[in-house]
């Protein structure tokens, strides 16, 4: 079933007041890919009346008070992405297309949209149920932090949007947990996963730089942020606080990761699969076609790039799915009456993280010194690729389903790593579940500006990439890599992406298209290079290209006409090569 959007739905379930109300910068999409979805069906399992407004009107109070007023709270999020990245390109531009909203037009959901509705919800709702953040927009934005879009250090949003908690990371525990203490009249403030503001401290807490110290001073800045990542792992996380202004950011230590069990109990929740029916007469919504007929496998991932936030959200412990449930959403899949055969993509935020971790993690902690993937491999993670193979046989033979499409993101590193199964892995992936092109993504190739991105050398791309290549020939198939492209990342210069432009012509072939310009996103370690202009793990000088025209140099160096030879680059997955690239 749908939750409630309207007053008439409500009453169609005999319900005269919800216990919670769900408010979202997406539309209301209802699948286990969404995370208010989610949220709301888990609630709803625990025996609460959940309602969703999903991008309600700002300039009225129609669509907030629609469903009335929560007995329990109020819960903001912003969507499935941070409004800003959603709204606002690279450069600055407002985006003209949003796949989250109906029609495809960037015109409901509003810059900074948790604050922005937390500011709806005290206009039309006086002396209402808390206001409770969530979502990736809050959680990213937990405690101090650089805004790009502001070009400054912002306050925790929970005191801009001056709401009663926040809970961060996925919460599907936490937020069950907040729910029942509320209901029961019991504080919330031990909860883990939950931020809160408070007059004093805890006795017990671990001080961050002040904010106000933090939005001045660069040092301070980087030393909070080191404490903020240090103490984001479960075992070992200590209680945070943080003054904002007269009062205090408490942050409680992480959830500890969900079981396979309650993962499983997860993606066993009744979802529709589908757009609500309030939102159609508005038109399509294009992540639908995305997420319909996909398959999450496992959450979390041990990568670590600088410029990814997943450490901070979902975690650096891998939590998986059972084969068993996997495959039993993959029959549910199937026999959806919208389904033509093909699931789009079987996978997590990296696709062969599934099935293994590292065992010490559960038990210590992650490693306060080193990463499981970088510079190296560590030789404690038994890298497995196994259970994903199973997996991959078990979903070939449900019936209905003619394509199995692994879209996610491969570490080949990993693959080249696992002496033992890697190679069947690959092979298996190429001859079922390659769509054409492979996405990979090296990034770069340049050593300093790998280094800054957390990310492997050359090595390891080019042995892939000859890897590929002798499988593909051997099983007679058509099928390229296609490679994502990062540019104007901290510590990269116009020369380095000249000499990324060479290396890819050179030693790949052909010139990507697959190339973003850096965004400093709330929250990882290469914002605070953007920000700081200095490199954290070495303590040196960092360039950082700041100037919009300069950025797009950069850009334009990798992806732009062969000005020397006069030959346009070859596109991504071209089959044929050029004998000598630009120099």
């Amino acid at each position: 079933m749908y939750l409630p959007t309207t007053r008439q739905e409500m009453e169609a379930l005999g319900w005269s007041q919800l216990d919670i109300i769900l408010v979202t910068g997406d539309a209301y999409i209802d699948s286990p890919f969404i995370g208010v979805s989610v949220i709301g069906k888990l609630l709803h399992s625990h025996g609460f009346k959940v309602g969703i407004i999903a991008q309600p009107d700002l300039h009225s109070d129609q669509d907030i008070t629609r469903l009335g007023a929560p007995l329990l709270f109020w819960g903001v999020t912003g969507g499935s992405i941070d409004s800003m990245v959603a709204n606002r390109t690279a450069a600055g531009r407002r985006r003209k297309t949003d796949d989250y909203t109906p029609g495809g037009r960037n015109d409901r959901r509003p810059d900074r949209a948790v604050i922005a509705y937390a500011n709806l919800i005290r206009q039309y709702c006086k002396q209402t149920a808390p206001l409770v953040l969530g979502g990736i927009e809050a959680s990213l934005r937990r405690v101090a932090h650089y805004d790009y879009w502001d070009n400054r250090v912002r306050r925790s949003i929970l005191f801009d949007a001056k709401a009663d908690y926040l809970l961060y990371g996925m919460a599907d525990r936490a937020v069950v947990e907040l729910a029942q203490a509320l209901a029961t009249g019991q504080p919330p403030t031990s909860i883990r996963g939950l931020c809160y503001a408070a007059a004093t401290p805890p006795a017990e807490a671990l001080h961050l730089p002040t904010y106000q110290v933090s939005a001045v001073n660069k040092e301070a800045f980087a030393s909070m942020f080191r404490l903020f990542y240090d103490n984001n792992d479960p075992v070992t996380a200590r209680v945070l606080v943080q003054q904002q202004d007269s009062r205090f950011l408490v942050h409680n230590p992480p959830q500890p990761p969900l079981s396979t069990a309650e993962l499983d109990a997860v993606h066993a929740l009744d979802f529709e699969r589908d757009l609500h029916p309030y939102h159609r007469p508005a038109g399509k919504v294009t992540a639908l076609e995305t997420i319909r007929f996909a398959l999450t496998t496992h959450r979390g991932c041990y990568g670590e790039c600088n410029f990814c936030a997943i450490a901070v959200h979902q975690g650096r412990s891998i939590q998986n799915r059972s084969l068993d449930s996997i495959v039993a959403e993959a029959k549910v899949l199937a026999a959806h009456p919208a389904f033509k055969g093909t699931i789009s993509d079987v996978g997590g935020p990296t696709a062969n993280m599934y099935g293994f971790d590292c065992a010490r993690k559960a038990t210590k902690g992650a490693c306060p010194d080193k990463r499981c993937l970088f510079p190296a491999i560590c030789p404690n993670l038994k890298i497995d690729h196994g259970p994903q193979i199973t997996l991959l046989q078990r979903l070939r033979a449900i019936k209905n389903i003619k394509k199995i499409a692994v879209a996610s993101g491969i570490r080949y590193d990993m693959i080249l790593a696992d002496k033992k199964k890697g190679l069947t892995y690959l092979r298996e992936v190429i001859r079922y579940h390659v769509s054409g092109q492979m996405k990979i993504a090296p990034e770069h190739c340049n050593p300093e500006v790998l280094a800054a991105m957390g990310k492997p050398g050359t090595e390891s791309l080019l042995l892939f990439r000859q890897l590929f290549n002798k499988l593909t020939r051997e099983e007679g198939l058509e099928q390229f890599l296609t490679y994502y492209m990062i540019a104007a990342h901290p510590g990269c210069t116009l020369t380095a992406m000249e000499e990324l432009r060479t290396f890819a012509s050179r030693k790949l072939s052909l010139l990507p298209r697959q190339v973003q310009l850096f965004t400093p996103a709330p929250s990882t370690w290469s914002t605070l290079m953007y920000w700081t202009e200095t490199n954290p793990f070495t303590q040196t000088p960092c360039f950082v290209e700041k100037k919009p025209e300069g950025r797009e140099r950069q850009k334009a160096a990798l992806i732009g006409p062969a000005s020397r030879t006069g030959k346009p680059p070859l596109p991504d997955g071209s089959p044929k090569k050029r004998k000598k690239g630009p120099r």
